[in-house]
């Protein structure tokens, strides 16, 4: 398919998206591309699909995967979960206030099954479109929500942090969540504030040294303030895109999101792939700090 050229990676250090370093928020405009191809007839998605991509900054596509597959997937999930009950592995993450498991980090790496999720093929060919190049698996995880006391995950821009904490220099990646179960509007599904993706909220105060110990259980530096998420939903609304087990969002590295706890009794487990450009490596952090392990921000 027919890629669009862009800046060599030489001319993409500089901080194009400082945070964490005034003491008011600033609101920069993107200065990247959203969809990094240009659309073709054999692209895998339509037009109007990678359109409302381009503007919204998510997309969602439902029975992407089969149940046969899913069931694969959940009986892995599962017997991860299991084996996590106990782990010390600095990969599995538990709630702030209690001993549950919350997220399992780097599954691609520790799961083949994962592993082969990961490197779908039908996945491959729309993130290799989307940005515009081969990519990489830079982060992935599972989220628990467990009926009655799954956690919330605050509102949040992921490239703040992938900028600032791991060197991620441009906006070139994504994400794409994959429902192990039906997701409903009441059992914590994914929000997204849709256009809020062509706007970079800075955020206010210094980061810890290895902060990423606390902020992976609940993140309070690179949250963005609550006049800036006020105005931005506002101005864009609220999306919750739910469907059933099999479905999956692709949402951009920039879009604010988030999600709500979950008090039903229907539990939400989603696996999340995080695909860089092999283009969009990541430099040294920053904030000028340690970078974060591998685990998080693979290298």
């Amino acid at each position: 398919m027919p890629r669009i050229n862009h800046a060599t990676q030489t001319e993409e250090i500089a901080d194009l998206y400082p945070s964490r370093i005034k003491a008011e928020p600033e609101w920069i405009q993107r200065k990247d591309p959203v969809v990094y191809s240009a659309w073709a007839q054999q692209t895998f998605i339509t037009e109007q699909q990678s359109d409302f991509y381009k503007q919204n900054g998510y997309l969602f596509i439902e029975q992407f995967f089969s149940a046969e597959e899913i069931a694969a997937y959940k009986d892995e999930l599962n017997r991860l979960w299991n084996e996590s009950l106990h782990s010390k592995r600095d990969e599995v993450i538990r709630e702030p206030d209690s001993e549950e498991v919350r997220s399992i980090f780097a599954v691609h790496s520790s799961s083949d099954v994962f592993k082969a999720l990961a490197g779908h093929p039908r996945l491959k060919r729309l993130t290799d479109y989307l940005l515009g190049s081969s990519t990489y698996i830079h982060q992935s995880r599972i989220n628990f929500k467990p009926g009655f006391t799954g956690k919330e995950f605050y509102w949040h821009s992921d490239f703040e942090t992938w900028h600032v904490e791991d060197g991620m220099p441009r906006m070139r990646a994504l994400s794409c969540s994959i429902a192990l179960e039906d997701n409903y509007p009441f059992n914590g599904p994914l929000m997204v504030v849709p256009g809020s993706h062509m706007t970079y909220i800075s955020c206010v105060g210094k980061t810890p040294e290895r902060h990423y110990q606390e902020s992976l259980r609940r993140q309070q530096y690179g949250v963005p303030d609550q006049d800036s998420l006020t105005e931005l939903v506002r101005k864009h609304g609220i999306h919750t895109p739910v469907g059933k087990a099999g479905s999956i969002v692709l949402f951009d590295c920039n879009i604010m999101h988030g999600s709500n706890s979950n008090i039903s009794p229907m539990p939400r487990s989603n696996v999340f792939l995080v695909y860089n450009s092999v283009d969009n490596r990541l430099q040294e952090p920053f904030s000028g700090q340690t970078p974060r392990p591998e685990y998080i921000a693979a290298r």
